[in-house]
């Protein structure tokens, strides 16, 4: 199994209390961990524990909107990309109907050039309707979302391997001769040969059964949906019946899911970091309070570094392939994620 790791950005109530002036200094502290931290004493050669470092693409904070800062995903991308050497970098995940997607395609080519080719761009139809009206995208119905993503893709695709989005004239998308250069430095295959051609590595992300995960399985490398048992099934299932449909390999496509993680040596240390939490939001956004402190509680990965190894060997005997991790206390303790680097980690490489 392979790890990524959530870096604070703001999003999630996750810098509050940091001064603005040393918030770029904390979520860099983070990502040099990610680029640097190798995994504990059980994985032979201390092979590295994070392969990715991810933000959120949005501009509001959750729960509910504050004037707490949220930095935006592909300036942070941009900035990691210059600030490191190997660690891959996403975003789970970048709305579609926010950017253009002849301006996406240009933006992640070049950071994929900046970064060296480590860009993976994680893509969604998005869902947060206060940011959407704030920001003057209005509302569209769920259906015309998904047609930008359904698009969207399509053209970037077309930008990252060929250098130009050629005519597309869809419902949602007209464009013409759109040109992207450079190309990304990635190479991915295609088509039945396997030829490699430039691409970035598209993440497909949410559960809709009809049409993103039919998208996934006509465009995706990999997905992004519910990391529950039974939901994680159910919607495997789903997906390899569309790549039954579309003739495509099941095996190509890599399923990932994101968790929240708290941990401890002990349970009652366990309990001090939920008690943490909730307080946290408590102070924060008293009205969510509840519903964000059972969120956490309720995660498959809370508990003793033995509990959390037994629920992800059980995910992965079901297909799962990436785990991508959030720690609430991340940009103010790391000790969590030390001790899951050095106790969970090393059983699942």
């Amino acid at each position: 199994m392979r790890f990524g790791l959530f870096i604070p950005q703001g999003w999630r109530l996750d810098l509050v209390g940091i001064p603005p002036a040393e918030q770029w200094a904390t979520m860099l502290s983070l990502v040099h961990r990610a680029e640097n931290q190798a995994a504990g004493e059980a994985v032979p050669g201390g092979e590295f524990a994070w392969e990715s470092a991810w933000v959120f693409d949005h501009f509001h904070t959750v729960p509910e909107p504050t004037t707490e800062a949220t930095h935006e995903a592909w300036s942070l991308m941009a900035a990691f990309a210059a600030a490191t050497q190997r660690v891959r970098l996403g975003q789970m995940c970048t709305c579609m109907s926010y950017r253009e997607p002849t301006y996406l395609a240009k933006v992640a080519s070049t950071v994929d050039a900046i970064s060296g080719g480590r860009v993976e761009m994680g893509i969604g139809a998005g869902w947060y309707e206060h940011e959407w009206r704030a920001y003057g995208y209005g509302f569209p119905s769920a259906g015309e979302r998904l047609r930008a993503l359904d698009e969207g893709v399509q053209i970037m695709a077309s930008m990252w391997r060929t250098g130009s989005s050629g005519t597309f004239e869809g419902k949602r998308y007209q464009v013409d001769g759109a040109l992207c250069y450079p190309q990304p430095l990635q190479q991915l295959p295609v088509g039945d040969g396997g030829a490699e051609v430039p691409s970035i590595p598209l993440w497909i992300a949410g559960g809709g059964e009809k049409k993103t995960l039919r998208i996934a399985a006509q465009h995706a490398q990999y997905t992004n949906f519910s990391g529950k048992p039974e939901e994680f099934d159910h919607k495997s299932g789903v997906l390899e019946a569309h790549c039954r449909d579309l003739g495509r390999d099941f095996g190509e496509i890599t399923r990932s899911a994101d968790y929240n993680v708290v941990i401890g040596e002990t349970e009652a240390e366990v309990a001090e970091r939920l008690d943490w939490i909730e307080a946290h939001f408590r102070k924060l956004v008293p009205d969510h309070a509840d519903r964000e402190a059972a969120n956490w509680r309720g995660g498959l990965l809370v508990g003793t570094p033995e509990q959390i190894v037994e629920r992800l060997q059980d995910m992965r005997s079901r297909g799962l392939g990436y785990a991508i991790t959030a720690f609430a206390e991340a940009a103010y303790d790391t000790s969590g994620i030390e001790l899951f680097e050095k106790q969970v980690i090393p059983h699942l490489q």
